[in-house]
């Protein structure tokens, strides 16, 4: 991760996720939710006056019960000592200092990084005096907040923002803006290879990250005037006793990688085919709004005639219809078949998804195809559509006002959306289309 982090560390309940949702709420629409959808998100990008840091919320990562491990928290701790420029450690005042309190503190004690100790729920004045018993835990200075009421987070803020440079601000925001591809498919289909492909003997000029979640690796990419940040869901095996439903591992895994991702390159073995678990990634890419291309991988191994790859695209198509405006490229990663063009594909997609066109144009085009195919006819009225114009939000969404907005079925609305994608490029974007009453 570009830029200055700090993580929340703390015994389960002491209301580390508050005061990661209410320390991120100070921040200006920067960053919408780095993580996107899931509500349980561990990371994303704070700003208070201007300064952005990277805030994880380690509660994310063990079971939060009460009986919890000393083992877990200390992986949490571990965690958070790795991955952060600073830590804030957070303690509960009505329940005083705990064992679990003081082996944390301990732990902290020992890194180098500086620890804000912070104790939650002071929101009275007996409170505060009874905060004071979190001296002995060794630290410093100590903070009182109370993250339900909001009080003393400003002070807090303050303290953490200070040793902020502008160039963490300036990694952070470019870490924001960059491109985000996330490799995602089936264990086996060649998710690593490809990456290594991607990025393989400049391995020197690629730098590794850490994923926040211990589920993704982020690899920054540079090279060839192309930037961008490649997730990566592969390698990462939980390594357990019981036979664990990889499967289901990587589902979940699939799901935060893309969460986090502009766009996804799906890579399905080619000689299995397209299996019913690619087709409910695919799907649920598309729900989501990213952008989407498909890497038919291992081709090297497949049996060709003269049209094999056109026949092959047909019939995988099929398998993900609706939504077949997609690129699908036919590649080997072992022998770095067509990877370049992997890259170019994934960033024009990119490109697509942030497109914005002006609404004279959009009118101009898409009344033409309005007038030469009418939306049916409604209980005996004429439906009109009068204006279209496009949405400003994160996928190309276009709103077409009409008198009868309700009314408009859904082979029209594929008309429309066929229309658009023809006139103006968005080869593997997922559109939005809605009516609107003038």
């Amino acid at each position: 991760m570009g830029g200055y982090t700090i993580a929340i560390a703390g015994r389960p309940n002491v209301g580390k996720s508050t005061l990661f949702n209410r320390l991120l709420e100070q921040r200006k629409a920067i960053v919408d939710d780095v993580s996107g959808v899931t509500r349980d998100r561990q990371y994303g990008v704070a700003d208070w006056n201007g300064k952005l840091f990277n805030l994880i919320d380690t509660g994310g990562f063990v079971p939060n019960s009460a009986d919890i491990f000393e083992t877990e928290i200390r992986k949490q701790v571990k965690i958070a000592i790795e991955e952060a420029n600073a830590i804030i450690f957070m303690v509960d005042v009505t329940t005083g200092i705990t064992e679990l309190d003081e082996s944390m503190a301990d732990l902290l004690r020992r890194s180098t990084k500086p620890v804000y100790l912070v104790v939650n729920k002071v929101d009275n004045g007996q409170r505060n005096l009874d905060a004071t018993e979190f001296y002995s835990l060794g630290f410093d200075v100590l903070y009182t907040v109370s993250c339900l009421s909001g009080t003393g987070t400003g002070e807090l803020l303050d303290a953490l923002v200070e040793p902020i440079t502008q160039e963490d601000v300036d990694a952070a925001l470019n870490e924001v803006e960059l491109p985000k591809f996330a490799i995602m498919g089936q264990p086996n289909a060649g998710k690593s290879s490809l990456l290594n492909a991607m990025v393989g003997e400049e391995r020197t000029i690629v730098s590794e990250i850490a994923g926040t979640t211990r589920d993704t690796i982020h690899t920054h990419y540079n090279l060839f005037q192309k930037e961008f940040i490649l997730i990566d869901t592969a390698g990462l095996r939980k390594k357990s006793k019981e036979k664990e439903d990889l499967e289901f591992y990587s589902v979940i895994r699939a799901i935060r990688a893309m969460d986090e991702a502009d766009v996804c390159l799906l890579v399905i073995d080619a000689v299995n085919g397209i299996t019913a678990q690619d087709v409910s990634i695919f799907s649920l890419a598309t729900r989501k709004g990213k952008g989407v291309v498909v890497l038919v991988n291992k081709w090297d191994l497949v049996e060709k005639s003269t049209n094999t790859a056109r026949d092959y695209e047909k019939l995988l198509k099929q398998k993900i219809a609706p939504f077949t405006d997609v690129p699908v490229i036919f590649i080997s990663a072992k022998d770095k078949t067509r990877v370049f063009k992997v890259i170019e594909t994934a960033l024009e997609v990119y490109e697509s998804k942030k497109r914005r066109i002006a609404t004279s144009k959009l009118n101009e085009v898409m009344l033409k195809a309005i007038e030469s195919y009418q939306a049916p006819v409604v209980r005996g009225n004429l439906v009109k559509i009068k204006y279209v114009t496009q949405i400003p939000t994160h996928v190309p969404s276009f709103a077409f006002f009409t008198n009868y907005p309700d009314d408009i079925k859904m082979a029209y609305k594929n008309y429309l959306e066929n229309q658009l994608r023809q006139h103006f490029d968005f080869k593997g974007v997922p559109i939005r289309i809605f009516f609107r009453k003038k």
